[in-house]
């Protein structure tokens, strides 16, 4: 097949559907209607004498071709997306560009509200969206569907089609009542295993951090859950409940009457890391706004 006898339109069309396993979607994502992309994907399959995708129920799914051409069609992009960066300019201080970045919300205190203050000043005209951690954070950001998540580098697996940069680090505590003269600087395990728990329902931070408590046979179980770990350490300050959190987010908010203690046995530290798609990789924009986060988690 000679390139000079192919539509390359077709090859962001592709990569469209391949991405969203929808004519629906990809059409939305193109900013096309669905008639023109199906029309497209006629042109497609003619193209490759091939199907690329059956139905299979309500979802698209991609024939044994349409599987094959995934990462071929990804780094195609890339290479066109990484020709075009080099004369895209970006200047920080009139750019109106919009970034989206997932984060929990222990993280937009800890990191992403100085980094809001840093750039106000240095990049008055950016607009960040940030939106919380989902619960197919890592199809989203393989698929550049966010321009950059802040997630533990426990929770993607090394990949070529993923770039990451480690941040900060951070370390487990239990937050108690600061009034609670019962507690020393350590809780023991007959402390936690008789002092009343608060549960969290955030996907990033609770589930990594009790995994390591496994172990232990606690009881009671948690008393009271809630679904952000910003929110939790509000509940603690006079009524006796405590809850393993970390320390930074007890260093912002020890005005709310809470005060960290070490918990019974040493834990794992967390790593805080930036993941981004590897066809971001190149983008002029991207690699400021990734330095800026990272300038940022150095100051912490």
């Amino acid at each position: 097949m000679n390139v000079t006898n192919v539509d390359l339109n077709l090859l962001v069309a592709l990569d469209a559907l391949l991405t969203e396993r929808s004519v629906t979607r990809a059409a939305e994502r193109l900013s096309v209607g669905q008639p023109a992309m199906s029309a497209t994907l006629g042109r497609l399959r003619k193209l490759f004498g091939d199907q690329l995708f059956v139905r299979t129920g309500g979802d698209m799914v991609p024939t044994a071709m349409g599987q094959a051409l995934v990462g071929p069609v990804t780094e195609a992009i890339r290479a066109v997306q990484a020709v075009l960066d080099v004369v895209d300019a970006f200047d920080p201080t009139t750019d109106r560009r919009t970034f989206t970045v997932m984060a929990s919300d222990y993280v937009g205190l800890v990191l992403i509200r100085p980094l809001v203050r840093r750039l106000s000043v240095e990049a008055p005209e950016v607009r960040l969206i940030v939106q919380p951690v989902a619960a197919d954070y890592e199809a989203m950001i393989r698929q550049g569907r966010v321009d950059l998540a802040i997630l533990p580098g426990e929770m993607l697996d090394p990949a070529p089609e993923l770039r990451r940069e480690s941040l900060f680090q951070d370390r487990y505590v239990f937050a108690v009542d600061a009034d609670d003269a019962s507690i020393g600087d350590r809780l023991t395990i007959e402390q936690l295993a008789s002092h009343r728990r608060l549960a969290t329902g955030d996907r990033e931070l609770p589930a990594l951090g009790d995994r390591q408590l496994d172990g232990l046979t606690l009881d009671p179980a948690a008393e009271l859950s809630t679904q952000t770990s910003l929110l939790a350490p509000f509940f603690v300050a006079g009524t006796g409940l405590i809850i393993l959190t970390l320390q930074r987010l007890v260093d912002e908010l020890g005005w709310a009457g809470i005060r960290a203690v070490e918990p019974p046995l040493p834990l794992r530290t967390i790593d805080e890391c930036l993941f981004w798609s590897i066809r971001r990789d190149s983008d002029v924009g991207h690699r400021w706004l990734r330095q800026e986060i990272l300038t940022t988690a150095q100051q912490l």
